[in-house]
């Protein structure tokens, strides 16, 4: 039984915010422009920061609030960290837009403050910092998610959150493939710097 949660943070995790807000704002497929993910960042470029942040915040909710519902009646850690994993993966690749989401940086962020809000705290300041000193949303989500288990370790948090924060950390560098070549051929996008249509 215990196991139909993972189902549920899967379920919970596919809810495709920037897919729903670009459609109904613009009546567009939000795929169609800039990196062509659902997430945070490519709603930014198409309809500004304001909208950005929400749809940020709500993808962290999303991960985060799965997790913390199952806490209330699963105690397992194992569960708990296979609901956050299965969550990220459900905004990741959701099941009502066949698979193509966004690349779970913010719902990751929202599973790991309910892991452990001390890791989030200190992964959000350390991306925070990145974005600041280099102005890749890219690059700083994928050294301060990478740095999440290190944090989870340090503080001696159960294994599993060790191991479910590294293969989250993974789904993030595989998302990032594309920007990962634009980084290193200098060509990648910047924050502020607008992104035009398909």
């Amino acid at each position: 039984m215990d196991w139909l949660w993972v189902l549920f943070g899967y379920l919970f995790g596919s809810i495709p915010t920037g897919y729903l807000v670009v459609k109904a704002l613009r009546g567009d497929d939000i795929r169609r422009y800039g990196s062509g993910n659902i997430g945070a960042t490519n709603v930014g470029r198409l309809l500004g920061r304001r909208w950005a942040m929400a749809v940020g915040a709500f993808d962290i909710v999303k991960g985060g609030l799965a997790v913390m519902l199952t806490r209330l009646w699963v105690g397992d850690h194992l569960i708990l960290a296979l609901v956050g994993v299965a969550s990220v993966c459900g905004h990741v690749f959701p099941l009502w837009l066949k698979f193509r989401g966004g690349k779970g940086v913010a719902t990751t962020f929202g599973v790991v403050f309910s892991y452990h809000p001390l890791v989030a705290l200190a992964s959000g300041a350390l991306w925070w910092i990145l974005v600041r000193l280099f102005r890749y949303v890219s690059l700083a989500s994928m050294i301060s998610l990478s740095c999440a288990p290190f944090f989870f370790w340090l503080l001696g948090a159960d294994r599993v959150y060790v191991f479910a924060s590294a293969s989250l950390a993974a789904l993030t560098i595989a998302r990032h493939k594309d920007n990962i070549e634009r980084l290193l051929s200098g060509t990648e996008n910047r924050v502020g710097r607008p992104t035009k249509g398909p």
